[in-house]
């Protein structure tokens, strides 16, 4: 019985020492920048700068397969799998588009530029410069499945109607952690909004 304790403990203390490393390491990873323009009771608008990312399109609109095939091939660009041996450093959120087929993004760091990037060996790899944008964004927390995206993407449809506040069909879900951090997981659901939306927003103030 003694035994089962120690490695009962051994097994929980190199968890919470994962955990730990985990939510350090993600603090001192470079993100999407935006700023936030206004704050509902169930979302957000936010304002994101123009970035460039590397994207890979998936033949499939299923969360599972199409993150875990995307991570791995955008993953192996970044860590070395381009024509000098390169590596570049891991930003957040990773991105992907909910349309009929996903397309899988990383943000490029923005100390690096297009035109300075190794080329990365496997082909469908594209670089893919997103111009600034207005978005409507919501948090949940957990982990991601088709079904809980689903209906954090119905639940922002239904909170802007409510507000009265316009919105595209482009739909896209932000993943902050790796599979293995358990706390405070933070996931997203944005769509692109009208580049006039502020000011509709602000006619709306009382």
């Amino acid at each position: 019985m003694k035994i089962f304790f120690i490695i009962t403990g051994a097994i929980l203390l190199a968890f919470i020492a994962l955990q730990l490393y985990a939510m350090q390491g993600r603090s001192k990873i470079e993100s999407y920048p935006y700023v936030v323009n206004k704050k509902y009771a169930d979302f957000e608008v936010r304002s994101y700068e123009a970035s460039l990312f590397t994207a890979v399109k998936m033949p499939t609109n299923q969360y599972k397969k199409a993150s875990s095939k995307g991570f791995s091939i955008l993953a192996g660009y970044i860590f070395g799998g381009n024509d000098k041996n390169e590596k570049i450093a891991m930003t957040s959120p990773v991105s992907m588009s909910l349309d009929d087929s996903m397309t899988m993004m990383f943000m490029v760091p923005k100390k690096l530029k297009k035109e300075n990037l190794p080329q990365p060996n496997e082909q469908q790899i594209a670089f893919r410069e997103e111009p600034a944008k207005i978005v409507a964004a919501i948090t949940f927390g957990g982990w991601a499945n088709d079904d809980r995206i689903s209906t954090h993407k119905q639940q922002l449809i239904d909170a802007l109607d409510a507000a009265g506040i316009p919105h595209s069909s482009r739909f896209y879900f932000l993943g902050y952690d790796p599979p293995w951090e358990v706390f405070n997981r933070k996931n997203e659901v944005i769509v692109e909004l009208p580049n006039d939306v502020l000011d509709l927003i602000a006619a709306k103030q009382p």
